[in-house]
């Protein structure tokens, strides 16, 4: 595969695009609706998703987090497949056509969108590099939940109907959760070589045994969320069903990391990221019914 796609880490990519699509599906009753705003904010998104793998990939290596006793995919600075300096000038060249593109966004949204800009690069930049690594102090699946969740999802609500709504907080913590155990999904198959080079992630702390039980959590109560969101009149029933389907493969994956650990957990990382852009796309596809 070419080393800039194995750069961008597709697997991944579900994680931008799930809140992005549920955000817009929620406003899209709206009769403000900008679909050019809804197109520019899902760019956005997925170019600070590989900006933040292009920096995780960059400052791991850096850091001497990445060497070669790594379980996941290759990792093209460690591996050599690219040079340190292109792979860090990548992330730069992402951020900056990320601002540029949002400023778009910036300018339709204002001043909360300009912060929730500013934060998104900072936390991009943070995760992996900066004086005080998020990943490395046990808060990646935070960071997940924050901006892959709630920024995302109550933000692009916000943009379409400049307000935010209970259910739009709701399905940004659903999304969140999800795209949380796609973190914990890779921080525990790493947790050999993590704890070897120092990296605290929450994985480390805890142990396989309890991120296990975290996990089932993460991918469960997203279905309790929209049920209870449903039960009390904020969210639509139809929604809330065809979005429950994604149950059954939220049950499997359970199962299967219940009983896999290292390196066989990387075929588990791309199908939790599929879990949350298969719930995104069933519960995007009932609001627009309803």
């Amino acid at each position: 595969m070419n080393p800039w796609i194995l750069a961008t880490r597709p697997r991944t990519l579900p994680a931008a695009i799930g809140p992005i699509l549920v955000g817009n599906a929620l406003a899209l009753s709206l009769t403000q609706f900008s679909w050019l705003i809804a197109a520019t904010s899902m760019l956005c998104a997925l170019l600070l998703q590989i900006a933040v793998n292009l920096a995780n990939d960059y400052f791991d290596f850096k850091s001497g987090i990445d060497t070669e006793e790594r379980l996941g995919p290759v990792r093209v600075t460690q591996s050599g497949l690219l040079d340190p300096s292109k792979v860090r000038n990548a992330m730069i060249a992402c951020l900056v056509l990320a601002l540029l593109v949002g400023s778009l966004l910036i300018y339709h949204g204002g001043w909360p969108i300009a912060i929730l800009a500013a934060a998104s690069i900072l936390g991009a930049l943070g995760y992996s590099g900066g004086p005080y690594p998020l990943a490395s102090h046990g808060l990646g699946e935070v960071a997940a939940f924050i901006f892959f969740g709630l920024v995302a999802v109550v933000g692009s609500y916000y943009l379409q109907a400049h307000d935010t709504s209970v259910a739009a907080w709701i399905l940004g913590s659903a999304i969140g959760l999800f795209n949380a155990a796609v973190m914990l999904v890779n921080n525990t198959r790493d947790i050999p070589t993590d704890a070897k080079a120092g990296k605290r992630t929450l994985a480390v702390k805890i142990g396989e045994g309890q991120a296990r039980v975290l996990y089932q959590a993460l991918v469960y109560l997203p279905f309790a969320l929209v049920i209870g969101g449903f039960l009390l009149g904020i969210l639509p029933g139809l929604p809330v069903l065809l979005g429950g389907l994604a149950l059954v493969l939220a049950r499997k994956l359970n199962s299967e990391f219940s009983q896999t650990s290292g390196a066989a957990l990387n075929p588990l990382l791309g199908r939790t990221a599929k879990l949350t852009v298969i719930f995104s796309a069933l519960f995007s596809l009932g609001l627009a019914l309803a």
